[in-house]
Formats: C-alpha cells, structure tokens, sequence
C-alpha cells in the first residue's frame, strides 16, 4: 500500500506507563514511515483509586480523570493503537461512541474475562509471555516491542556519564520490579538478591537499586541494611533526585532484573548487555497456580500445523475460555527461557556466565513490525 492522499485517522490511546507507551509508538512510527500514516496522542490521567486498582472490562471512562486527560469527542478515530487495561476499556468506549466504525488494535494481553469484549478488538498483539485463547484475532509475535531510543539513551548518559564513572567498576544494575502471581516478594526473594549484591560488592564493583512502583514498601530499606554507602539505591516510591534508570541503561556494565518485569528484561536484552534474570519464590498457592499457567501455555498456543487433532485442541481452548474454565495469562518461566536459549540471559545464579549477544538484538524485530502491519492493512480497506 502507498501513502494515501487523506490517511486514516489514527488515535494512539494511551496512560502514563512509559513500557506500554513505547510498544504502541513502535507501531505508530511503523505506519508513519512506510505508510505515510500519522497519528495523535490521546493521553489518560487516572482517578487516584485506578492508578493502581483495576477497574473492570467494559467500554467506560468511569475510572479516567477527564479534566486531566486530553479530549475525547469526534470526529472520532478510524483506528486505535492502545496497550494496557486502562486504556483500552477507553478504547472500547470510543468504538462504542462511534458505531462500531473504529477499528482497535490492541497490544498486550487482554485483562480480565473478555468473552463479550473479544471480539470487539480487532486485532490483539502478544509476545510470546503471554497466553490469550488462540482466536483469529489474535496474533502472536517473538518479542514484545519494547525498547530504549537511541535519543534518549544519549540524554542519560549525557546527564549521567560524570555521576556514574566516579563510581567503583563493574557498575551492576538491579532492577525490581514487585509481587504479581504466582511470584512473592518475601524473605527468600530477599536473600537471592542480597546474596548476589554481597557478591558484587566482594569483587569491589558498585550495586544500584532501582525499584519500580510496583516494588513493596520497605523492600529497598530491608535489601541495602547492613550493607556499606557503596551501594546505591533508587526507591521509585521515595525519590531522592533524579531518576537514574536511562543513564543505568547507557552506562550499566551488567543487569540483574527480577523475573516478574518482563519489560525490563527486554529492554536490556535488546542493548545487548550482560543480563541475569533473579528466580522469585512463588507463593503458597504459587506452584498450582504456576501448574494452571503451564497447562494454558500449551492450550493456548497457535496452531502448529493443520492436523486434527490441532483443530480439535483450538476448539478445546476457545470453548474452555468462553466457559470460563481456563482465562487467558501469563506463564514467565516460558518466557525467561526462550530468552536463555537464545543466549540473551542467564540465571543469576550463573554470576560468571557472559550473556551479551555478539550485537544488540534490534529495537523491534522487522519481520515482527512487517507482519503487524500487514495486520492493520486490511482493517483500514475501504477507510
């Protein structure tokens, strides 16, 4: 397709978390540049109760701060590129605001039970960590899109390059991320990451803390007690100053990043830095759970060849999810390891082990980009 004279109108639909945002923008930029398509942010602020709490799956706005986000009225979009619970139950609202006519590609996988909203996405893009019921909707890619620009890769270390060098080498970056099923932050977590930051400093180089804002309250304070003024901690819930983390990116020499952050994985793979994925515990409820997420890892999995008895396990899976005996999820040891085979990680136990790719795996796989849009393409016939 070339670039029409009168290009659809695009919406990008999107709240305040920085990961989702840059998978939605891989698209966006995607279709700018090869299809001469633009679009235009629609930015969410949330009411304080649902920046953290999640509201339920419907097309509603009852859970947005409308004062604070930007507008929403027509002439509305002919497409949505969206990410997230948040947004897309917004997205839903404004397909249902403009009779169905708005087309919604949605990245991520779906929240929530959506047997009656599942239909209403048009096109549903996952990495392989996670596991929707294999509808024709649904498409399935390698790595989720996430990544780091070059732009601002330069401003952090930029800003950052003469804090940092002053700083006891090997620079080891320790990304936590928070509790989410079936993984636990409990005593052990603590010990696992508190045996591996006494390692680094044994070997005179210089841990960083970096929390998220799912990271517990008190966690940083328990990890870094007892420990000497070397190690350096970012507390995302208590910031002292400026936020390190793209300047770690830049300058870090190897990266620890707890197995429940998928996104943080990804963006120091994709860099091509040393990285070691820390296991969690799971909770007491966690290895039933872990055993639930398995088994839906291989019903939910695409159809691997035209065989009947691959015709009868996707009508198995579809059925079981509309019954809503097995919901979508997420299974993250599938994940980590795909990423060990491919030599992008370790464990952290395997302290020694040398896990940087020969280069930097790309920012977003083309073959993945090219297949996504050849998605979109027909969605927007006739527009």
């Amino acid at each position: 397709m070339t670039p029409r004279e009168t290009s659809p109108r695009i919406w990008r639909v999107l709240g305040d978390k920085k990961g989702d945002n840059s998978q939605v923008e891989v698209i966006a930029e995607a279709l700018e540049q090869t299809r001469g398509w633009t679009s235009d942010l629609r930015h969410l602020e949330m009411l304080p109760e649902y920046v953290k709490g999640k509201p339920r799956v419907a097309p509603t706005l009852h859970h947005i701060d409308r004062a604070r986000s930007d507008a929403l009225e027509p002439p509305w979009p002919d497409l949505i590129l969206t990410r997230g619970r948040r947004p897309s139950n917004v997205a839903l609202w404004i397909k249902e605001q403009s009779g169905g006519s708005t087309r919604i590609v949605l990245l991520g996988k779906p929240a929530g039970w959506l047997s009656h909203y599942m239909s209403q996405f048009d096109l549903i893009i996952t990495s392989s960590e996670t596991l929707p019921p294999p509808f024709a909707n649904v498409m399935q890619i390698d790595l989720p899109l996430m990544q780091i620009g070059a732009d601002r890769l330069a401003t952090g270390r930029a800003e950052w390059q003469g804090r940092l060098d002053a700083l006891p080498r090997p620079l080891v970056v320790f990304l936590i991320g928070g509790p989410t099923s079936p993984y636990v932050y409990n005593s052990e977590a603590e010990t696992r990451l508190r045996t591996r930051i006494a390692q680094v400093l044994a070997r005179g180089g210089t841990p960083y803390l970096v929390g998220s804002r799912r990271t517990p309250p008190g966690f940083l304070d328990r990890l870094q007690a007892g420990f000497p003024d070397t190690l350096r901690v970012f507390d995302w819930a208590r910031p002292e100053g400026e936020n390190p983390y793209t300047g770690l990116l830049a300058l870090g020499d190897r990266f620890i990043v707890t197995g429940d952050s998928i996104s943080m994985q990804v963006e120091v793979a994709r860099l091509g830095k040393p990285l070691e994925i820390l296991p969690l515990p799971f909770g007491w409820l966690g290895r039933l759970d872990d055993a639930r997420r398995r088994l839906a890892a291989w019903m939910f999995q695409p159809a691997r060849d035209d065989h009947t008895f691959e015709t009868a396990r996707l009508a198995m899976a579809r059925g079981l999810y509309h019954l809503r005996l097995m919901q979508q999820t997420r299974h993250f040891p599938r994940f980590h390891q795909i990423l060990i085979d491919r030599g992008l990680a370790s464990w952290a136990s395997d302290a020694e082990a040398d896990t940087a790719p020969d280069q930097p795996i790309p920012t977003a796989s083309a073959d993945d980009v090219t297949r996504i849009l050849a998605r979109i393409d027909p969605l927007l016939r006739g527009v």
